[in-house]
This record gives C-alpha cells, sequence and structure tokens, in this order.
C-alpha cells in the first residue's frame, strides 16, 4: 500500500506538528508506503491534490481536520472520476467531525492508521453545493446563520482545543439573530424565519454536537435541520440537548430528508461548509449518491 498524504501543520493550532515523527513511524511499522505533502496556506490542500498525478497511489489521506478533508475532497474532484481514489483521513485537528462516522474519536490517529492498514472501503455519498460564485462538494454538513457565526468565532478561539465551539456558540447566543429564508425541498416551498439551517451529509459537527442524529452517509440524500427563533432563555435550554441529538424533538426544530434543496434569502448569507466559509445564498445543494470510495 502506497499513500498520498496531505498534512496540515496548522491543524489543531500547530499541535499537529508535534505528532508527524510519530505518525510516519506508525506507517513505516505496518509497512505503509507514504508520501506526505505538507500545506502552507488556505485552500492549498485542494491545489496539491489537483495538480498530483494519483495513479501511482493507492489512497489519499487528509491528514488534519474536518477544513483539511474539505480541500483534500474538492482537489480530488479536480480530476476525472476515472482517476479517483479511495479517501481517508487522519484525525488531527480542532473539528474532527467526520472521523465519529468513522467510529473514530477525536485526535485517534494511532486508531485511523490501523483503519487504513485494514484497507476496507465503502461508497459515501457526497454533497455539492453550487452558488453564483462558488461551486463545491462537500463529506460532513453546510451551515448558516447561527452555526456560520459561530464557527467565525470559534477560529479565533482554536488554541483553546475542543471547547472552542462550545464556548463560541454559548456567545452568539448573546447575540442572538434571525434570518428569513425560503427553502425548497425536493420541490416543497417553505418560507420560515430561522436562526439557523444546517443540511448535513453525516450525524456530527464542530467536535461533539449531533446535530443530524438520523443522518446516513450512504442513504442518497441530504438531512435538513432548522431552528425557528425562539427566545434566548428557551435557545439556552434546548443548546445541551444537541450532544445527544434530542434538540430534534424541540417544537421549534424542523428536520427533512432530500436529496435537492434551494434555499433563497433577501439578503446574500455566507455558507459554512465543513469548518469552512464559502459561497452566498441563493444555493442549491444536491446529494451525489455513493459518489466516492472511503476508507471506512
Amino acid at each position: 500500500m502506497k499513500l498520498l498524504i496531505i498534512f496540515n501543520p496548522n491543524a489543531a493550532y500547530g499541535r499537529s506538528l508535534k505528532k508527524l515523527t510519530k505518525i510516519k513511524a506508525r506507517f513505516e511499522s505496518l509497512g505503509i508506503k507514504t508520501k506526505f505533502m505538507p500545506t502552507t496556506h488556505p485552500g492549498h490542500g485542494k491545489e496539491l491534490v489537483a495538480k498530483t498525478e494519483l495513479a501511482g497511489f493507492d489512497g489519499l489521506i487528509a491528514a488534519g481536520g474536518d477544513g483539511t478533508i474539505f480541500e483534500v475532497l474538492n482537489g480530488l474532484y479536480e480530476h476525472p472520476k476515472s482517476a479517483h481514489i479511495p479517501l481517508g483521513l487522519l484525525p488531527i485537528g480542532t473539528g474532527n467531525a467526520f472521523a465519529r462516522e468513522l467510529k473514530l474519536q477525536p485526535a485517534a490517529w494511532c486508531d485511523a492508521i490501523d483503519l487504513l492498514h485494514r484497507g476496507r472501503t465503502r461508497q459515501v455519498d457526497v454533497g455539492f453545493v453550487k452558488s453564483a460564485a462558488k461551486s463545491y462538494y462537500f463529506l460532513n454538513i453546510v451551515g448558516m446563520g447561527f452555526t456560520v457565526d459561530a464557527g467565525i468565532s470559534a477560529q479565533k478561539l482554536k488554541f483553546l482545543g475542543n471547547t472552542a465551539y462550545t464556548l463560541a456558540t454559548l456567545w452568539q447566543v448573546l447575540k442572538l439573530k434571525s434570518y428569513p429564508l425560503v427553502m425548497e425541498i425536493d420541490g416543497e416551498v417553505i418560507h420560515s424565519n430561522n436562526v439557523f439551517v444546517t443540511i448535513s451529509n453525516t450525524r456530527y459537527t464542530g467536535t461533539h454536537f449531533l446535530i443530524a442524529p438520523d443522518a446516513l452517509v450512504d442513504d442518497g440524500q441530504l438531512d435538513v435541520t432548522s431552528l425557528e427563533i425562539l427566545p434566548r432563555l428557551r435557545l439556552l435550554k434546548l443548546f445541551p440537548t444537541i450532544y445527544a441529538g434530542r434538540h430534534v424533538e424541540h417544537r421549534e426544530v424542523s428536520t427533512y430528508k432530500a436529496n435537492c434543496i434551494n434555499i433563497r434569502s433577501p439578503e446574500a448569507m455566507l455558507l459554512g461548509p465543513d469548518g469552512e466559509f464559502c459561497g452566498r445564498t441563493p444555493v442549491e445543494i444536491t446529494c451525489l449518491k455513493r459518489d466516492l470510495t472511503m476508507f471506512f
């Protein structure tokens, strides 16, 4: 086995770099050949993958957090489908939401290497976003509204590790805003005034938030979760329930499953895919059923 590894040395506020020697030693001990390509700036992961001939590798690995996976995924889709190789990950970032779909705990890079060594793969769904200025693919989630505002705040707090997302979310509760939206979900038009909307391919976001408890990564559908405007005190009571996915039981939360979602808003809203910030409404989001091979 020979793997191409896109390594983000700035993941987890630079803590990932301290693990590099041990990571390389673990691969070597299992007889896995590797080629490490470190990233140096935002978007570099996509550039590296897009410019690399993949035919000589048995797998493409994103070593970092969810943002690194996002870049590597979009670099892979710069290649024709016939040139795609299995995608895997080493969860060494601040947010490792997708790793939980692989039953990996955050920062469990050693277990992740063992998973790669086993070589088992699975076909998974991929989300595709088309907005006026940007088109891209995602594996985990696209958010807008409150979730994007919290994500921007969390970036400033990444030096705190896993607690960054929780603190950022609580901070945004104090600045609570709502956004009028028109959503077309598989042809059904819904008018609402939302605190946030998330479009999920998988169950988790951030580090421990079970945002879409019924999401399946290979069912050919995306899970829409929306929260209507509510008082701050009510939101504070609802907030802890998201860790166990119980928020979907509250009357202010609506959920849908769909293959295609169109969203419009009076003012262009920033989108937050997989820990990044890219594109604005109006937007069309579709599910590409089992379009990607992953180490699983």
